[in-house]
Order: structure tokens, then C-alpha cells, then sequence
């Protein structure tokens, strides 16, 4: 990694003391407070924001930006849960819009990847009433049958804790299945916001904020990572942010467990917060940028660019960001059905390369842990 050279951002006339203080703690490696992260929120101009953040950025990843090859499944969208922010669930009951696949068409699109040079299979979808915690067991079973070397990253934590509840078994019996039958680690999807005041009035029939972290803790403590998320620009408040990042931190700090927290843009098409504007592109950049700053024990930032838009993805690259996250390579559809700006999300990697590198930095081949396969400097 390159020798860092301080930004001079302390020298500014124009910053306040409390913010230089800040500045100051983060050159000296120190960790700072919620309150100092509130007033990063409440206080902190973009230039200011993105100087620290990719100063944090490069002292942890030099000039690197991490992507894998990857494919995602989503077995159905039905869900028995009725988030209000969400656009891509269907209640059993509709009729329209809604898909459940069968395993054979799960295992025909594992086979169509024959050949494919992919490290990872993502499995997340809605939380299907008939899919149980031995379905899918028996279902990962039989991916790593055909692809015995790929990554099977798989389910939030919202739908393991609906499959151990069916099922009659604790969390670590739930996740001591998976892991036999060949699951491999955790996505970050369905942490929200841990607040109670806003999960009661954004998605108050999911798991709460404590059974997520005990769920990613419980995996942790089997040899599974995970990564972690946050829904941010809706309802909530710069403290319940920090809040959600300060709890995310603290559960780090126990396990190490966690490979890296992926801010996640609400979108407003199509739900039941569409009344709700969504927050700018400036916003967004400022959020990566605090969440780089803030979250000290976290390797990885990530930007989901077909959520962002790959323009977006690029300029957060000097904001904190160091994951783009894969080729995806698929039609998912979490995302696309809120209004996000990516409608077809697939990049090639020779299209993933070139992005990162008309940005000025060196594209990074990961697998899932972040092992490198491929420096395309």
C-alpha cells in the first residue's frame, strides 16, 4: 500500500474546531464517537467528508477496488412479510407480478454457468411461507454438487430467522444445517434500520433489530462470515444512523466477522413510501463517506452499483468506497423495481475493469472473502 500523505483539510479557515478535532483523530488512527459521527452528519460539508474518508479509503486499501463474479438467484418474491418500503414482494394471496421457481429451475440456471468462471452464487429472495429450512439445506446440497468450488452466499438474516421459527430449531441449529449442507456465509440484506421507533413503522412484522445481530453473531461464532447493510434516506434521522453503524461496529469489534457494510439507497417506485423523496446524489456520496470514517473496524465499504447507477459507483470510489461488487450477471430485480437507474444490471468484467479504471484506480478480481484472484493493473 502506498505511504499516505495527510490531507491538509485541518489547515481550512473555514472548518470548525469541533470538526478539525475530528480530522485530527481520524489522521491519528483514533476511533471516533456517535456524537462526533452525528456532528460528521449534521456539520460536514462533501469536500470535507470525502478528503477523511478516502484518506480512511486508501490507508486500508491503497488504490484498489474489489470486484467478483458472481450470479444471483432469487427463488420467489412472495413474501409473508409486508415491508413498506419495498417494491419487489408479493403477499400469496396477489396474482400479479409475482414468480416462485421450482428447484429444477434453480439447478438449470446453476448448470447454465458451466464452464463460467464464477465464484460466487448469491440466494436471497422473499420469505416464502413453503420454503423451508430443509429445502433450501437440501437445495445448496445439490448447487455444490455441480459447482463444488463456488461460494454459496445465502439468505438474510430476516429469512433465517422466519426458516428456524418454522422449523422449531435455535439459530445455530438453523445455521449448523446450512453449513453442513454446504452454505458458506451470510448477505447483509434486511438490517434496515435498527431503531425500534422507525423498523416499527417501516417494517414492524420482520425480525427485529437484536435477532438480526444475534443471527449474524450466531454465524459468526460457526465460521460463517457475513456482511452487513443499512436502508438509508427515507425516514430515518443522521442519529438513527449512526446508531445502526454504531451497533454494527460493536458487534464487529466482539467477532471480526463481518467482511463489509453496504450503504443501501431507499428507492421510492412502486411501495408503499413513494410519498417519501428520495435523498440526492450528494446525500449519497456524504453517507459513504461517514460510513468509511465511522465504521474504523470494517475492511470493506461497498457500493451496490446497479442500485447507484455505475456513474455513481465511480465518483464514490473517492468517497470511502472500495467494493463495487460483482459482475451480477443476471436480471435481479430487488432493486430495479424500486426505480433504481440500472434496469439490465450486468457488467462484463472487461466493462467492470474499464470502469474502475477510468477512475484511476486498479481493478481488484476478489472472491468472496476477498482472497485476489486477478490484479488487472
Amino acid at each position: 500500500m502506498p505511504t499516505q500523505t495527510k490531507p491538509s483539510v485541518v489547515l481550512d479557515s473555514a472548518i470548525s474546531k469541533e470538526l478539525k478535532q475530528i480530522a485530527e483523530k481520524i489522521y491519528a488512527d483514533k476511533r471516533i464517537t456517535p456524537e462526533e459521527g452525528l456532528l460528521l452528519y449534521e456539520q460536514g460539508e462533501l469536500g470535507f467528508l470525502g478528503t477523511l474518508a478516502n484518506y480512511v479509503r486508501e490507508k486500508k486499501n491503497g488504490d484498489y477496488v474489489y470486484f467478483n463474479r458472481n450470479f444471483h438467484i432469487e427463488p420467489t418474491n412472495i413474501c409473508v412479510f409486508d415491508c413498506k418500503f419495498c417494491s419487489y414482494s408479493r403477499l400469496l394471496k396477489q396474482k400479479d407480478g409475482i414468480w416462485e421457481l421450482s428447484e429444477d429451475e434453480i439447478i438449470e440456471k446453476v448448470k447454465s454457468y458451466d464452464g463460467k468462471p464464477i465464484t460466487e452464487v448469491h440466494i436471497v429472495g422473499g420469505v416464502h411461507p413453503k420454503m423451508g429450512l430443509m429445502y433450501f439445506a437440501n437445495l445448496i446440497k445439490k448447487i455444490k454438487e455441480i459447482r463444488p468450488d463456488i461460494h454459496v452466499k445465502a439468505f438474510t438474516a430476516v429469512e433465517l430467522e422466519y426458516m428456524c421459527r418454522k422449523a422449531k430449531v435455535s439459530y445455530e441449529e438453523g445455521l449448523k444445517i446450512l453449513k453442513e449442507h454446504g452454505q458458506d456465509s451470510l448477505p447483509g440484506g434486511g438490517a434496515e434500520i435498527f431503531d425500534e421507533i422507525v423498523r416499527k413503522q417501516i417494517c414492524e412484522d420482520k425480525c427485529t433489530a437484536n435477532e438480526w445481530l444475534e443471527i449474524h453473531e450466531t454465524a459468526h461464532k460457526l465460521g460463517m462470515p457475513s456482511n452487513a447493510t443499512i436502508l438509508y434516506g427515507h425516514v430515518e434521522t443522521f442519529a438513527n444512523r449512526i446508531d445502526h453503524m454504531n451497533r454494527l461496529r460493536t458487534l464487529q469489534d466482539k467477532t471480526n466477522g463481518f467482511n463489509t457494510f453496504i450503504p443501501l439507497k431507499f428507492r421510492n417506485k412502486e411501495n408503499q413510501m413513494s410519498n417519501i423523496a428520495e435523498v440526492s446524489v450528494i446525500e449519497d456520496l456524504r453517507n459513504y463517506a461517514i460510513s468509511r470514517i465511522f465504521m474504523d473496524n470494517f475492511p470493506h465499504i461497498k457500493a451496490y452499483w446497479p442500485m447507484i447507477g455505475r456513474n455513481t459507483a465511480q465518483i464514490s470510489l473517492s468517497f470511502g468506497v472500495n467494493d463495487i461488487d460483482g459482475t451480477i450477471d443476471d436480471s435481479t430485480k430487488i432493486y430495479t423495481m424500486a426505480g433504481a437507474e440500472e434496469q439490465n444490471p450486468a457488467l462484463t468484467t472487461q466493462e467492470l475493469i474499464e470502469l474502475i479504471k477510468q477512475v484511476n484506480r486498479i481493478p481488484i478480481e476478489r472472491d468472496t472473502l476477498y482472497n485476489v484472484i486477478n490484479n488487472f493493473s
